[in-house]
């Protein structure tokens, strides 16, 4: 099987063409190929495949082997393969995701896609949606969406929760350096709160326009990037007060520029997209 280790600011996936190729077992692949010691090494799997309501269809798979509804910094590798590989030489390109058909204009420069912007469709905010399960968190401030809820630790945890198409909880704090995020990543995740599970995020902000995050997502664990968790964290930002509507978020592998347009209500990410290696998977392995 051949495939392709492509990653966008460090949130790295092993992308498998399905135009050409067939993956009879994604979800036992996805566990075996992304072992950073003995496979390939990724936070997931991602299949390009082909679509009858967009240019190219995206499953993902994370490196636990559970499915993903979607992935901002996944998707915008999957426009500059799906480019660079003649598979839709079309600018912008639309991708069928889980989160529906998604539009994604693309930077290019001797034919090389640089950058990408995806627009990431409007945030859900309603609780049984996201979904988060009403009875297990206490909403604590009547003007914004903020919810405690209690991780399993005395310090309990205080978040606004926003799904961009998956769930996203997310937490400011003064100081992102000083959070235990491998202690306190799981047991978020597996929250009796969150029926599907919840991908957690730690949010330091610096000024209107800028803020630092760490995250750990569910089913892959700490990684170095999440666009659709850059996504939530610009609204919940907007939400609260705490940012503008547009900002510079500054992630372990990168940047992304994020903005919540008021005229469509859309969430837009901009980021860079980049392929590391092809290689050959042995079928028997």
């Amino acid at each position: 099987m051949r495939f392709t280790k492509m990653h966008g600011i460090g949130n790295d996936y092993v992308y498998v063409n399905g135009f050409e190729q067939t993956v009879a077992d994604p979800a036992q692949l996805a566990k075996r190929i992304s072992d950073r010691h003995f496979g390939v090494g990724a936070d997931g799997l991602i299949l390009i495949l082909p679509s009858d309501n967009a240019d190219v269809r995206m499953r993902i798979f994370n490196a636990d082997g559970s499915e993903a509804e979607m992935c901002g910094n996944g998707i915008r590798c999957v426009a500059k393969y799906a480019y660079e590989h003649a598979l839709a030489r079309k600018n912008p390109i639309t991708v069928e995701t889980g989160r529906g058909v998604l539009s994604l204009s693309m930077r290019i420069d001797a034919q090389a896609v640089r950058e990408v912007t995806v627009n990431m469709g409007q945030p859900i905010l309603s609780l049984s949606q996201i979904p988060v399960n009403a009875e297990k968190v206490v909403k604590s401030c009547r003007e914004h969406e903020y919810y405690d809820f209690e991780p399993g630790d005395s310090e309990g945890a205080r978040a606004v929760f926003v799904s961009m198409g998956n769930p996203h909880a997310v937490m400011f704090v003064e100081n992102v350096r000083k959070i235990d995020v491998p202690r306190l990543g799981p047991k978020i995740e597996h929250h009796s709160a969150f029926p599907h599970r919840i991908n957690a995020h730690w949010v330091q902000v610096h000024s209107p326009t800028e803020v630092t995050m760490r995250t750990w997502e569910r089913g892959s664990g700490v990684t170095l990037a999440c666009g659709t968790g850059a996504c939530a964290v610009c609204v919940a930002g907007a939400l609260t007060g705490r940012t503008g509507r547009k900002i510079l978020a500054h992630l372990p592998g990168g940047d992304l520029v994020l903005e919540w347009r008021q005229d469509d209500n859309n969430v837009y990410m901009t980021g860079p997209a980049s392929e590391v290696f092809s290689g050959d998977w042995p079928e028997n392995r």
